[in-house]
């Protein structure tokens, strides 16, 4: 009874707060404008598109997951949601229709927006989009991933549906910050390592996980100044060295650098207090010449040459950069637990879109190259730890590691089945048996 009345208490105050003008009328000019700077803040446009129609592959380790037509269309997008079903759709993953969204579509973030932005999120996509009438792609997950309703029980154990509550005796920006972060900007859907069963860990807040190829670092490790978050952030370099690259490039191009100061600036206060011990002065690690290890040895090191060959006319010899063009000497992706971002960069490239980006080197290298070029740079220019092996960029070239639950569920497929099989052989030779 007691859960009852909470549900019912919620659909009242879902209407309640959804009594605004988007619901009586063409919502002011005002609010379209707020709806689409946190459409912005929230990078829907990395999965929508700018137009919102949807169609775009998000790679999840499960198989593609189709991002859906958010216009306000009809026929094939969301004009048909009313308020409520927009928040639920947003804020819990259920469509219109009841059927469950994955949360590929980050609403385990969004659960934390408030109702006045989900006010301004829905005027904004129901009358300042226009209309697409082209359906997205069906995504086709695999068996048991494609039956939707089985979200149900995943959210029932890992969703926290409560929306941010600005937390007593924190200043009003650290609160912003807080609320950015947590809900809208969805830090922690990349920077929080995940279970089993594909949820974030408790206790794990933003401590860094693996994407399948990129890792997102651990943020509250420490060695980062708020001057330089604010920097990387809104541009994707600082002065500590740090270049942005894969995913988190293009969440600063498409969303961080677009994002009013004063909410960058909140978020990088927040992410600063997490810090744990504070700011630590990074090792510099001194130029090294090859020439001059060269003339001591006899020979270059391993992956030196291959270095020379295909990066040193940006990066030279030593590492330091040239033109303008980033320094990997005391780069702090090179102080990583692991060296899959050097990899991931070199097969890639970072910023390739741009006419200053450095190029994917996929076509050219082979794993083993890359492999040697990537433990070049972490163990001379970064004196980094991290360990690159040939299988590893293999893997990476290939989209990354199968996911513990993909296998478990591939493994119980094959258990199922045989089974099965073991049952009708047995129904078989009973039947034999009795004629």
């Amino acid at each position: 009874m007691h859960k009852f009345m909470r549900k019912f208490l919620f659909a009242l105050s879902l209407m309640a707060g959804f009594s605004s003008p988007a619901m009586a009328g063409a919502p002011s000019a005002a609010l379209i404008e707020q709806g689409r700077y946190l459409a912005v803040a929230g990078d829907c446009f990395a999965c929508h598109a700018q137009s919102g129609k949807g169609g775009h592959a998000i790679n999840s380790p499960l198989g593609a997951i189709y991002a859906t037509n958010i216009t306000p269309s009809k026929a094939a997008g969301i004009g048909n949601y009313t308020p409520a079903q927009f928040s639920n759709a947003v804020r819990h993953g259920v469509r219109a229709d009841g059927s469950q969204l994955y949360p590929a579509m980050p609403y385990t973030a969004y659960a934390k927006l408030s109702d006045e932005d989900m006010n301004a999120l829905y005027a904004y996509f129901m009358h300042g989009v226009q209309p697409v009438d082209t359906p997205s792609p069906q995504t086709r997950l695999p068996f048991p991933f494609n039956l939707r309703f089985s979200m149900k029980a995943w959210n029932a154990l890992f969703l926290d549906d409560k929306p941010y509550a600005p937390v007593k005796g924190q200043s009003v920006e650290w609160n912003r910050g807080a609320y950015l972060v947590q809900g809208l900007a969805h830090c922690s859907t990349c920077h929080t390592p995940r279970n089993a069963l594909m949820a974030e860990q408790s206790g794990q807040f933003l401590r860094g996980s693996s994407l399948g190829t990129w890792y997102a670092p651990d943020l509250v490790s420490g060695g980062w100044s708020r001057e330089d978050m604010v920097a990387y952030l809104a541009t994707g370099h600082a002065a500590n060295g740090a270049t942005a690259g894969g995913p988190m490039r293009e969440a600063i191009d498409l969303s961080f650098s677009k994002m009013a100061s004063s909410d960058v600036q909140a978020m990088a206060t927040y992410l600063h207090s997490l810090q744990a011990g504070g700011q630590t002065a990074p090792a510099v690690v001194a130029p090294v010449s090859g020439s001059d290890i060269a003339e001591m040895t006899g020979k270059l090191r391993p992956g030196e040459q291959l270095y020379r060959d295909n990066c040193a006319s940006c990066h030279q010899n030593n590492g330091d950069g040239m033109r303008g063009l980033p320094a990997l000497r005391n780069h702090p992706v090179l102080r990583q637990p692991n060296a899959d971002n050097v990899a991931m960069a070199i097969l890639e490239g970072v910023w390739p879109e741009h006419r200053q980006g450095m190029p994917g080197f996929a076509a050219e290298l082979t794993d083993s190259q890359i492999a040697q070029i990537s433990n070049y740079v972490v163990q001379d220019f970064g004196h980094g730890k991290a360990v690159m092996a040939e299988p590893r960029v293999a893997s990476l070239r290939a989209g990354g590691d199968t996911p513990l639950l993909l296998t478990l569920a591939r493994g119980g497929m094959v258990v199922g089945g045989l089974l099965l099989a073991l049952w009708l052989l047995l129904l078989a030779w009973r039947r034999k048996r009795k004629a």
